[in-house]
């Protein structure tokens, strides 16, 4: 019987167009030295603002799960 195992690693990604972009350009980051991903869980999101509160970057740290061979 085969068993699978997983890893989950931690990151922190940031974007100024918006949280969906911020995950897209942390998971394509990783994808470039780890494979096999098949998921990720955002755990906090956090915004950085102007002096007039507008927001000008989207950040989010995320848990990355990938199947070890």
């Amino acid at each position: 019987m085969a068993h699978t195992i997983a890893k989950v690693i931690e990151i922190s990604s940031s974007s100024p167009k918006g949280i969906e972009d911020a995950v897209q350009q942390g998971i394509k980051k990783v994808a470039k030295t780890v494979k096999l991903i098949k998921g990720a869980w955002v755990n906090e999101i956090n915004v950085v603002t102007s002096d007039d509160g507008k927001v000008v970057e989207w950040r989010v740290n995320m848990k990355i799960s990938f199947v070890v061979n």
